[in-house]
């Protein structure tokens, strides 16, 4: 900046360096153009350091700039001095070309903007000069080229030989290139949809299976009141459907869990499980249908959903059964693999895995079908005769289990669905949760005080009925807040039933801060839908799901009641 009258440059540049800006004041026009000749962005010049001065040296600079170089200057003039009134200024602007006009006094943010937008051009020319050198060197690397091809003109034929077979070869890296591209978009977008269906599923899941322990326990009630009073058939046959609804339901809601991958997992013998089935699949699936079994010794360890297993291959029977139409042959085999990296979504990692694998002589599928298969309520049966959910079942339970399922079809040859296991390691394949033990008979009376914490009023009333209707004492509440409190209040609360999911204050950090509080107070959990793997350190005697079923309820919290003090102490953080 030159202004050597005045606090002008002071003022300007410090305005620029607040604003961030690299900015210098001259004392005189030579030391101006030494610094344009160093290099700079843009020159900022009031109209009194120019007009008395001997600008040739400047006008000189100026015009031998090369063709992609256009300075920006920044002339500060006078307010009402504009080109039509004042002569100077328009000679000004004729000797520097690319200028700017700022009248006195401005704005700091004006004189900032006219700054900014003056080298915003400066580097366009700078990037504009690097595309010029850049242009400069490709065509004296194309002169050389050319040059070179004329050397070479007797050896025309070997070159264009090479080189379409180098271009050749390029081709065949750019086409597999492409192709792998597409593939691993394909698979992340398979990815990212099966994720966000797993998602939604658990939610609805979680509010599903609240609204089935309402249905169910209201229903049990009812059963248990009619069932002395000689009720009407048709009443009881209505009931009975009810019932029969309301589990069908709760499988639903297992199948959707188990898509999302949110159950717990033990080590089980699989071959045992697999062998104890046969007369279900052979009595499921009809005499027409032959039925091999390949079940090799020493398989390894595998972390499975134990409750999950026999419905995961029963469902794979049944849609190779529906495949086959009329007779076939179905073939079952287990084996340890080990796998290199997956080429789909759906397919393990790489590492040792049990597989399992279930085969048919069937229909198979078209390429149509197998890339719509895995996904949920995705169907080619007649409506009201599949869910759709059988393969995202069959997935989601390998999944869960570190592993992941393969697809092998030929249309009119048949189906073989793989369906790979993690290797479980030596202290995952020998971790064994206790069942629910008996109370001591001294503990078994009525009369405890239970404290049920539940954000859901109607879930909350059916469990302290059903404990009622068992002789405990039952204190209700809706929040964890508000059963902190109460724990405050009162010393004479034995066990706290709490559910997992609430909202603010989740069930396992109400567990915590009770135990802070209370640490001998046994605390079981009720929950519609958690992630079971964040629940590994607690055993299966503190956790109750929903919908109840029969007795399970009760005997969790006798249980817990006839526990040794402290033995409940471990609570771990959840995901929501």
């Amino acid at each position: 900046m030159l202004a050597p009258l005045g606090r002008d440059a002071l003022v300007a540049t410090s305005m620029l360096k607040e604003a961030g800006l690299s900015a210098e004041a001259c004392l005189n026009l030579g030391m101006l153009l030494r610094e344009i000749e160093r290099g700079v962005g843009a020159a900022i010049v009031t109209e009194e350091a120019l007009g008395r001065a001997d600008i040739k040296g400047l006008a000189a600079w100026i015009a031998r700039q090369p063709p992609w170089s256009d300075l920006p200057f920044v002339l500060l003039i006078q307010r009402g001095g504009g080109l039509e009134r004042n002569p100077a200024a328009s000679r000004l602007m004729e000797v520097l070309g690319n200028v700017s006009f700022l009248e006195r006094p401005f704005h700091p943010t004006t004189l900032i903007s006219v700054v900014r937008t003056a080298l915003r051009g400066r580097r366009r020319q700078y990037e504009a000069r690097a595309r010029l050198e850049a242009l400069r060197k490709s065509e004296a690397h194309a002169r050389l080229a050319e040059a070179e091809l004329r050397r070479l003109n007797e050896t025309l034929e070997t070159r264009v030989e090479e080189r379409t077979d180098e271009l050749a070869a390029a081709n065949r890296q750019l086409v597999a290139q492409i192709e792998e591209r597409e593939r691993v978009e394909a698979t992340l977008r398979q990815m990212q949809r099966l994720e966000a269906v797993g998602q939604l599923t658990s939610g609805v899941a979680h509010d599903f299976n609240n609204l089935l322990t309402v249905v169910l326990g209201n229903l049990t009630f009812l059963e248990k009141e009619f069932s002395g009073n000689h009720v009407d058939t048709k009443l009881a046959k209505r009931l009975s459907y009810v019932r029969t609804a309301a589990e069908r339901g709760a499988m639903l809601t297992a199948q959707l869990l188990a898509f999302s991958r949110r159950q717990r997992l033990a080590s089980k013998p699989i071959n045992e499980a697999i062998a104890n089935m046969r007369d279900l699949l052979q009595s499921t699936l009809g005499g027409s249908v032959h039925i091999n079994t390949i079940l090799r010794p020493g398989l390894w360890p595998a972390l499975v959903d134990p409750t999950q297993i026999e419905l995961v291959v029963l469902n794979l029977a049944i849609n190779a059964r529906d495949a086959m139409q009329v007779g076939g042959s179905l073939t079952i085999e287990t084996s340890n693999v080990t796998l290199g990296a997956p080429e789909r979504p759906e397919e393990p990692a790489a590492g040792e895995h049990v597989m399992i694998s279930v085969s048919d002589t069937g229909t198979g599928m078209t390429k149509e079908v197998l890339a719509k298969a895995i996904e949920p309520f995705f169907t080619t049966k007649e409506v009201g005769k599949g869910s759709g959910l059988g393969l995202s079942q069959v997935l989601g339970f390998a999944k869960q289990s570190g592993g992941g399922m393969r697809i092998d079809t030929r249309v009119g040859e048949g189906t073989s669905v793989k369906v790979y296991l993690r290797r479980a390691t030596g202290a995952e394949s020998t971790e064994v949760h206790g069942g629910v033990t008996a109370a001591p008979p001294s503990l078994q009376t009525s009369g405890a005080i239970v404290l049920v914490v539940d954000d859901d009023s109607a879930v909350r009333e059916v469990t302290a009925s059903m404990l009622r209707e068992r002789g405990y004492v039952v204190l209700e509440v809706g929040s964890g807040g508000a059963a902190l409190e109460l724990l405050d209040r009162r010393s004479d609360i034995d066990l706290a039933l709490i559910d997992l999911a609430m909202p603010g204050m989740n069930g396992a950090e109400v567990a915590r801060q009770a135990h802070s509080k209370r640490p001998a107070l046994p605390i079981v959990f009720v929950t519609g839908y958690v992630d079971m793997t964040a629940l590994s350190e607690i055993g299966d005697e503190q956790i109750v799901k929903k919908p109840f079923v029969g007795d399970e309820l009760a005997n969790k919290v006798r249980a817990a009641l006839g526990t040794a003090p402290g033995s409940f102490g471990k609570v771990v953080p959840l995901r929501r």
